[in-house]
């Protein structure tokens, strides 16, 4: 647990403002963004309005949100996870980003494609099918159909048109999910890209995608709207997954992103502490800020013993620790954000206690804590 000293370190730390675009982010908390099927009808409503809200009072600086679905018609997989389409929806979200903002915070959508990980029959659009680069499942086995160049377009154009929209109903950024398996992250990854197009093969190829999305993206809103991109190297149910075997590879990836419109890039990992390729200290984040310039956000078991999913496939229980590590790393510019997920969801004040002297005090995480997600 954290000690009282590592608590006045930890304002010190973590309790300046950070600056990007026209958006000042009042310290360097970030709610992760966390999937809850809350959402009937893919509509937020009051209840998630108060549950982003509530974090924000106590002393969240950046709500991420969940992700929620573009308007193309495979996107999604659950018709009660919030979608980004229909005035129904965007009424929603109007309403969570002005308690949001009353509540003192600030807060960004995440814009998401589930790709081939879609299960057939599910929301919010039942008929459609799944879809990726090559019509591969996660596994490595045919799933769902290839995306033609002019499907490609068409997802491009869905992602920007839910970045104007981001803009226009009052977020103060938007995050694209690129992590973890989904559309965009299948594009970059060899095992699910076996195209022979400009779509695939080398490096450069297999992030044409992403990096027609930002760009397409970059310009539906203001030069000074802040574009955030989650990447990860594993996927859901694939740990070991690699999309870059070194630093050279990363460089590849990333640098085209920065080139043509991303910001910050926000580099999911399971344990922030442990580090990515051989022969250095840093972690996804730090080696994304390093190759980059651009400020990155760091993830992974902040706070907590465990990472997030156990031998059993659920959330581990975990226990509360010390985050002396993180501050460690966040003194050294390793990165310049830390999201936090679970244990934001075991203890809505868990900013305010680490932040303000009360870190003894912070509830530890159990899988009881998904069934309300409050």
């Amino acid at each position: 647990m954290t000690s009282s000293t590592d608590t006045s370190r930890a304002a010190r730390v973590l309790g300046r403002p950070f600056h990007i675009g026209d958006l000042t982010i009042p310290n360097r908390i970030a709610m992760a963004p966390m999937t809850r099927k809350f959402s009937p009808g893919g509509v937020p409503g009051d209840d998630v309005a108060r549950y982003y809200a509530r974090r924000a009072a106590l002393d969240v600086g950046l709500i991420i949100t969940e992700g929620t679905f573009v308007g193309h018609p495979s996107a999604g997989m659950s018709d009660r996870i919030p979608r980004f389409w229909g005035e129904d929806a965007f009424a929603g979200w109007r309403r969570v980003v002005a308690d949001v903002h009353e509540a003192g915070g600030k807060i960004i959508p995440q814009l998401w494609h589930v790709g081939v990980t879609r299960v057939e029959g599910s929301g919010p659009v039942a008929s459609a099918p799944p879809v990726g680069p090559s019509g591969i499942g996660l596994d490595g086995a045919p799933k769902g159909e290839a995306l033609s160049t002019g499907d490609i377009d068409d997802v491009v154009r869905a992602f920007a048109d839910a970045a104007a929209a981001a803009r226009l109903l009052g977020f103060d950024g938007l995050e694209l999910h690129g992590a973890h398996g989904y559309l965009i992250d299948q594009f970059l990854w060899n095992r699910t890209n076996k195209r022979t197009d400009g779509y695939g093969g080398d490096l450069a190829s297999r992030t044409r995608f992403a990096a027609e999305i930002v760009a397409a993206v970059r310009a539906a809103v203001t030069p000074d709207f802040p574009i955030f991109f989650r990447l990860s190297q594993w996927k859901s149910d694939n740990y070991d997954a690699r999309i870059a075997d070194n630093p050279a590879e990363l460089e590849r990836i990333l640098t085209p992103l920065a080139e043509v419109g991303v910001d910050v890039f926000h580099a999911s990992t399971r344990r922030y502490w442990i580090p990515e390729f051989d022969g250095s200290d840093l972690n996804l984040a730090g080696w994304a800020r390093k190759l980059t310039g651009k400020p990155s956000i760091t993830v992974g078991s902040v706070g907590l013993d465990k990472e997030f999913v156990g031998p059993s496939g659920r959330a581990a229980e975990s226990s509360v620790t010390d985050i002396g590590e993180l501050l460690d790393r966040a003194e050294r510019d390793e990165f310049d954000m830390v999201a936090v997920g679970r244990a934001l969801v075991a203890d809505a004040e868990w900013a305010r206690k680490t932040l303000g002297g009360h870190s003894e005090d912070i509830r530890p995480y159990s899988v009881e804590h998904l069934a309300s997600l409050s």
